[in-house]
């Protein structure tokens, strides 16, 4: 019987099992090398996000809207970590490759950086506006940052509310006039609404949680963002405010030495110690009324300190 088609030398055989364990090596190396590629990219695009909000940091563009777009399809991962003196804001980048989504352990880091948004927030193009956060004296500027994919209904604000996010123009944002796929924010916590905001006394509902907050800045902040990320990100402003007022309570030393009392200093390691030990949002308004009563002395003071 004839069985040449059958009859393989062994030569034949190392080198088909050789070629086969070099297509695999092949095929291996260049996924690698696509993801280490597409890991680069990740963290590229995370820096440019960074440096995109320098900006806004300094305030100069306070009170209007700046957007960005990405080629493809984009979640931007907005962390936060309380570690450190500053804490750490971390942006990581998963995107569209493939039709699956890059993963990536990589972060960019930044301290002097406090973004508020959705975890994660998904699209190709993004909207951010800032605004200042004082208490008392400059701390930063809060970033918000949202989808142009998502969109926001505020119902019934307050004139102050209403007259700046109209001033804003932001093409996600919306007044009184809310479709069914917007997130709706009332003023009036008995409404059916996903945010319900009571703004005199200064606290919100979102998902089943009670974020509290003091003025509009922290207010938009616990809007945009979710509840984990709200209560890092305060408790990194509040260790701002803490190096802050040592600081100033520094030059209160120093001026009184030349002649010229502040009589703030006292009110100042009240409001360091109150900052060192925040826990969460629930004691906002009290470490807010000591910033307050500074803020009136240091009106009034003979040698202002800001």
């Amino acid at each position: 019987m004839n069985k040449g088609y059958l009859d393989f030398s062994f030569a034949t055989i190392f080198a088909i099992i050789a070629g086969i364990f070099i297509l695999g090596l092949a095929i291996y190396g260049s996924t690698r090398l696509l993801k280490t590629e597409q890991e680069v990219q990740d963290v590229k695009t995370g820096k440019e996000i960074g440096i995109l909000l320098n900006p806004l940091e300094i305030g100069y563009e306070t009170g209007k809207v700046t957007s960005f777009s990405i080629p493809a399809d984009t979640r931007i991962y907005n962390n936060c970590k309380e570690e450190g003196v500053f804490g750490r804001q971390l942006i990581k980048i998963s995107q569209k490759s493939f039709g699956k989504w890059t993963e990536t352990d990589l972060n960019v880091s930044f301290e002097n950086k406090y973004i508020f948004s959705k975890r994660p927030v998904e699209g190709k193009e993004f909207y951010l506006f800032s605004k200042p956060f004082e208490f008392p004296f400059k701390v930063s500027d809060l970033i918000y940052m949202t989808s142009a994919k998502d969109s926001y209904c505020f119902v019934n604000p307050p004139e102050e509310v209403r007259g700046e996010l109209s001033s804003l123009n932001q093409k996600n944002i919306f007044l009184d006039n809310c479709s069914e796929e917007s997130t709706i924010i009332c003023f009036n916590e008995f409404e059916d609404c996903d945010v319900k905001i009571n703004y005199e006394e200064g606290y919100l509902k979102k998902n089943n949680n009670v974020l509290y907050f003091k003025g509009d800045a922290l207010m938009y902040a616990g809007v945009f963002s979710d509840a984990g990320s709200y209560e890092c990100q305060l408790k990194r402003l509040m260790k701002r405010v803490g190096v802050l007022a040592q600081v100033y309570s520094d030059k209160a030393n120093f001026v009184s030495r030349r002649g010229c009392n502040s009589n703030l200093n006292e009110d100042l390691l009240r409001l360091i110690n109150f900052c060192n030990n925040f826990k969460d949002s629930s004691e906002i308004k009290l470490v807010a009324k000591i910033s307050e009563e500074i803020q009136n002395k240091n009106k009034f003071a003979e040698c202002k300190l800001w």
